[in-house]
């Protein structure tokens, strides 16, 4: 019994062994589109790793990128596209993980309006908030119904999509996602519709991705993370309700209408693998930004992507 007491004792006064370190840039605030990341943080799997997690909501979106090509943050929430676009202008990013795998960016028109098909939209208003790559999403969609940029007239309603189309300012949106603005709207009763771009000539892509600087980053302790994710995401997929749950209590901010459509909205596409690696649909998606004039030449996947379990 003396033995057993001294090795409790021993055992108590023993530190524990220092976790590492990480911090993670999202690509805007906490929204259920995080859900894996959040999950992981509040049932512990970032702990079961030997990880500390630091989240971090950026003041800019455009920020997480660059704080990580800059060595100032270990990982970032960003976007295929946007990986493609930063790596052809020389930033060294490289997506190591996949977090949401499906496209969420849509063109979004009101369901009761006079846009029923992309033919429709010849001599109309179309809001967008992002310059450049919205832009040949919507070139390639209107070239389906024969149509060019000329044939309809753009403008910037910053990041107000949804009350842009309810007011009439404009007759369609591109850049809304299909998690959110269809709920908001049919929130405040008023439908809508998504044309899907992956449905109308866009090569599909993953929508979220974690990035990291390939000349300064950690692949065991990245690898532990995605570990936690994946985890995390198959806790949601088993128990929606309850994962609604752990990840609404962190903020009273989620604990809306819109919010909790949303999680169920977006459960189905969190990559199930956040490691594996689609080469192909890399492969195309430079391809096609070139074809766009949106970068010069192509690179080598290697070059945009990895799939640290197969190193």
């Amino acid at each position: 019994m003396k033995t057993l007491l001294t090795t409790l004792l021993l055992l108590a006064a023993t530190p524990t062994v220092a976790q590492d370190r990480m911090t993670v840039m999202l690509d805007w605030f906490v929204n259920p589109d995080h859900g894996p990341i959040v999950v992981a943080q509040e049932r512990g799997y970032f702990d079961d790793m030997g990880l500390e997690v630091e989240i971090i909501a950026p003041a800019n979106p455009a920020d997480p990128p660059k704080m990580v090509a800059a060595g100032a943050a270990d990982l970032a929430i960003s976007y295929q596209p946007q990986l493609h676009l930063q790596v052809a202008e020389g930033m060294p990013l490289i997506r190591v993980g996949t977090l949401v795998a499906t496209p969420l960016n849509c063109l979004l028109v009101l369901e009761d309006g006079p846009i029923e098909q992309i033919a429709n939209l010849e001599g109309r208003k179309i809001g967008f908030s992002v310059s450049g790559f919205e832009e040949a999403l919507l070139s390639t969609m209107l070239g389906q119904a024969d149509l060019g940029m000329d044939d309809v007239e753009l403008i910037n309603v910053n990041w107000s999509l949804s009350p842009a189309l309810m007011s009439g300012q404009v007759d369609a949106v591109i850049g809304a996602f299909r998690n959110f603005e269809l709920n908001q709207m049919d929130i405040e009763g008023v439908s809508g519709r998504c044309f899907y771009p992956e449905s109308e000539g866009v090569p599909t892509y993953d929508e979220l991705i974690y990035v990291a600087n390939p000349d300064t980053m950690d692949a065991e302790m990245i690898r532990r993370f995605l570990a936690a994710t994946e985890k995390a995401t198959q806790f949601i997929v088993n128990y929606p309700q309850e994962s609604w749950e752990v990840f609404s209590s962190t903020s009273a901010e989620l604990q809306d209408e819109l919010n909790e459509r949303a999680w169920g909205d977006t459960l189905p596409r969190f990559a199930l693998r956040p490691e594996a690696l689609d080469a192909g649909r890399y492969a195309r998606f430079e391809a096609f930004l070139a074809e766009a004039g949106l970068i010069e030449g192509t690179r080598p996947v290697s070059d945009l992507a990895i799939d640290l379990g197969a190193q």
